[in-house]
C-alpha cells in the first residue's frame, strides 16, 4: 500500500512506538447476497480458473494470462490511526472509505466498472481486513449514495456485491489479506504481520472463510495472503525459523488449507517479506523481499498454483523505508538509481524467480507500484518511466495502487472522482502518467498457449512435515513420530541432502509415472534388494519394490527412517547406476532443479532417470542422512 513519502512508514518503529488492534466478533458463514444488478457484462476472452506454467500465469485452456491488475482500496481500512474514526481528516488522503471499496459514494458500481474496462486492465486486487469480515455493523447510507441498493448491508455483504460485479464484467478478482485491523498500513500500525493482534490459527480459519464464501463466483482466481509483512517494534519476521513470526511457514500452512479444505482452483500469491531490522544508520535493515525463495521456496499440494509477489514504490528502497525525518537513513532510494541499477535490484529482489528449472520457479507479480499524478519530482518521474519500461520489457504482471480515488485528495490514483461523480485521472490527456500507463499495456506479451515445461519443487523437514501429496495424506501417517516428506502428486523424488532433510521432485522427462490404481509401499528394511543387487555396498539400502519409485522419505533426527515408494503405470526396469553424495556434490552439470539444500551436500538423479532407492549408514562416527541414491533410467 502506498502513502506519501513525507508520512513515516516506518518512523514508528525508531521512536518505539506500537498500535495492536483486534476483533472478536463473529463471521457470518452464509452464502453471499445476490449479485449486483449493476454489474456491466463484458465479453471475457478467458475462461477460469487460472494456474502457472513456469512464470506465466495460463487460464483453463493453458493460454497465457497475463495479470494487468489495479487494486481497488478501501476495504482493508482507511483510517489513519489517531483522531475521531468519524472524521474524515483522520483518514487516509481525507478519504474515508467507511472498510468498503472507495467510490460506491460517488459513481454506480456499472460506472465504475465500465470506467475499469477503458483502462485496459483485466484482474482487480481487491484488500479486505480481518476485521471487516467479522463486523456485524450496516455501513451508514452516505457511504453508498450512488448505489442505494446496498444500503443495510456490512462491510462483507457490500464486499460480496462487488466481487460478484466484478466477477459478472469479465475481470479477474485476487482476494488480498491487506490489514488485519481497519486501518491504514503500512508502518507499525498492528498490522504488521498476519498474526498481528490474532493468532495464526485464527488467520488461516479467516482465509478458510473467505476462500469457501467465494467458491462459487466463477472469476474469483487467487487468494493473496497476506500484504507487506514487516517488523513490528520487538521483532523482524522471518523465512523458515519455524517460530511464531515465520512468514514462509504460516504462508505454507495457509495456502494448505485454502487449496485442500475451501478452493482448489485459486492462485496462492505469497508476497515476500516487506522489511526487516530498524531504519537506523549503522543498524542491519532492509527489504528482503523474494531473495529468501532462492534456497527455500514454497511446495503446494498443486504444483500449479503458487505465484510469488513484490512490491516497488520509488521512495522506497533496497535498504530505505521510505521515510522522511524519523526513520530515514541515507540509503538510496529506488528513484535515486540508474535505469541499470534499478533493473539489477528488480532482478535481485524479486525477478530471479521466473527462471526457468529452478525449485523457486514460478510467475512474479508486482502487485503494488504507483507515483502521484501531481508529482513534480524529477527523480520520481524518471522512475516510474523507468520501472514502467522494465515490466513492459520483462513482460511482467502487475497491479498499480490505487485504482480509485477522490479528486482533490488521491492523486495517485488511476481514476479519481468528485462528489457528484465526475472522472478525471489517467485517461486524461493532462496526466503524465499516461505515456508510460499506455507503454505498459501495449507492449509486446506472450499470448496464446503456454509449453509446458518441467515442473521442480524442493522438500523441506526444518521444522515440519512436508507431505505435498494429496494421495499420500488419505493414507494416514506412514511413519508415526519421524518427519516426513512427499512430492506432490504428479512428481518423483529425484534428489536428497546428505544431512538436512531437504529433497527435490520432478516431472521432468516424463508426466506423473504413478499408477493411477491405489497404492504405496514403505520401505524400512533391505527385504527388496534383489539378490545379488548391492548398489551400495556396507550400507543400509531402503530399495523400492520392483516397478516402484521414489517419491518421499522420512527422518529421525538426521537418520533414514522410511523410503516412501508407488507402483509406476509402465514397468519401471531400467539399468541403474549408483549416485553418492555422501562427501560431494553429485549433481547433473546443468544444476536442474537449482540448489534446494544450500551449504550442504546433494544427490540428485539425471533429467532421464527416477530414484529407486536411498543407502545411508549406521557406522559409528558418521552421518546417518542419505548417502547415495539408485537411479534408475525411465523407461
Amino acid at each position: 500500500m502506498s502513502i506519501a513519502p513525507a508520512v513515516l512508514r516506518l518512523a514508528a518503529t525508531a521512536a518505539g512506538l506500537l498500535l495492536v488492534a483486534a476483533q472478536t466478533a463473529t463471521a457470518s458463514a452464509t452464502a453471499p447476497p445476490p449479485r449486483s444488478p449493476a454489474a456491466v457484462t463484458a465479453s471475457a476472452t478467458w475462461t477460469a480458473p487460472l494456474s502457472t506454467q513456469g512464470r506465466y500465469i495460463v487460464d483453463a485452456q493453458g493460454n497465457r494470462f497475463r495479470l494487468k491488475a489495479a487494486n481497488w482500496d478501501g476495504a482493508q481500512g482507511s483510517w489513519t490511526g489517531s483522531g475521531s474514526i468519524t472524521d474524515p481528516a483522520n483518514h487516509h488522503a481525507g478519504q474515508d472509505s467507511y472498510g468498503i471499496p472507495l467510490g460506491l459514494d460517488r459513481v454506480p458500481l456499472d460506472g465504475l466498472l465500465a470506467d475499469f474496462h477503458q483502462l485496459g486492465i483485466n484482474a482487480i486486487r481487491l484488500p479486505f481486513s480481518n476485521e471487516m469480515i467479522h463486523s456485524t455493523t450496516p455501513v451508514p447510507d452516505n457511504a453508498v449514495t450512488a448505489n442505494p441498493q446496498l444500503r443495510g448491508e456490512t462491510p462483507l455483504q457490500i464486499y460480496d456485491a462487488v466481487v460478484g460485479a466484478l466477477s459478472d464484467s469479465g475481470f479477474a478478482v485476487i482476494l488480498n489479506n491487506h490489514t488485519n485491523t481497519s486501518r491504514w498500513c503500512c508502518g507499525v500500525d498492528g498490522n504488521e504481520r498476519w498474526n498481528s493482534g490474532q493468532s495464526t490459527q485464527q488467520w488461516a480459519d479467516d482465509w478458510v472463510f473467505m476462500a469457501r464464501r467465494y467458491a462459487a463466483v466463477p472469476r474469483v482466481v487467487g487468494a493473496d495472503l497476506y500484504n507487506e509483512v514487516r517488523r513490528d517494534v520487538l521483532d523482524d519476521p522471518n523465512w523458515g525459523l519455524g517460530d511464531n513470526h515465520d512468514w514462509f511457514a504460516a504462508a505454507q500452512l495457509a495456502a494448505d488449507r485454502i487449496l485442500t479444505e475451501a478452493n482448489p482452483r485459486l492462485l496462492m500469491v505469497i508476497e515476500g517479506i516487506n522489511w526487516t531490522g530498524v531504519p537506523v544508520d549503522g543498524l542491519p535493515h532492509g527489504r528482503p523481499m523474494l531473495t529468501p525463495a532462492r534456497t527455500l521456496s514454497h511446495t503446494l499440494v498443486d504444483s500449479h498454483k503458487l505465484v510469488y509477489s513484490a512490491h516497488f514504490y520509488g521512495y522506497t528502497g533496497p535498504h530505505h523505508s521510505g521515510a522522511t525525518g524519523i526513520g530515514e537513513t541515507h540509503d538510496p532510494r529506488y528513484q535515486d538509481l540508474t535505469r541499470d541499477q534499478l533493473a539489477a535490484a528488480l532482478d535481485d529482489e524479486a525477478f530471479f524467480v521466473e527462471e526457468s528449472g529452478r525449485h523457486y520457479t514460478a510467475p512474479v507479480w508486482v502487485s503494488e507500484f504507483g507515483v502521484g499524478g501531481n508529482e513534480t519530482n524529477t527523480a520520481a518521474r524518471t522512475w516510474f518511466g523507468n520501472v514502467t519500461d522494465y515490466f513492459a520489457d520483462h513482460d511482467a504482471d502487475f497491479a498499480y495502487w490505487p485504482l480509485v480515488g477522490f479528486a482533490g485528495h488521491d492523486d495517485w490514483a488511476l481514476l479519481r472522482y468528485d462528489t457528484a461523480g465526475h472522472r478525471t485521472g489517467i485517461l486524461d490527456d493532462g496526466d503524465w502518467r499516461s505515456t508510460a500507463w499506455q507503454h505498459l499495456m501495449s507492449a509486446p506479451s506472450t499470448t496464446g498457449p503456454v509449453a509446458a515445461v518441467p515442473v521442480w519443487r524442493m522438500l523441506s523437514t526444518d521444522h515440519a512435515d512436508a507431505v505435498e501429496s494429496l494421495r499420500v495424506r488419505t493414507t494416514g501417517d506412514w511413519d508415526p513420530g519421524a518427519y516426513k516428506a512427499a512430492c506432490p502428486d504428479g512428481l518423483r523424488l529425484i534428489g536428497l541432502s546428505h544431512t538436512t532433510g531437504r529433497g527435490l521432485c520432478t516431472d521432468t522427462g516424463s508426466a506423473d509415472l504413478r499408477t493411477s490404481a491405489a497404492g504405496q509401499t514403505v520401505v524400512v528394511d533391505e527385504r527388496y534388494v534383489p539378490a545379488g543387487g548391492d548398489w551400495a555396498s556396507g550400507y543400509t539400502k531402503l530399495q523400492c519394490p520392483q516397478g516402484g519409485f521414489l517419491i518421499g522419505y522420512s527422518l529421525r533426527g538426521e537418520r533414514v527412517s522410511a523410503a516412501l515408494c508407488v507402483p509406476g503405470r509402465t514397468t519401471l526396469s531400467g539399468t541403474g547406476r549408483t549416485v553418492w553424495f555422501d562427501r560431494s556434490d553429485n549433481r547433473p552439470a546443468d544444476g536442474a532443479g537449482g540448489d534446494y539444500a544450500s551449504g550442504d551436500y546433494k544427490g540428485q538423479c539425471a533429467a532421464n532417470e527416477y530414484a529407486a532407492g536411498i543407502a545411508f549408514t549406521t557406522r559409528f562416527g558418521s552421518r546417518p542422512g542419505p548417502d547415495a541414491l539408485l537411479c534408475r533410467t525411465l523407461p
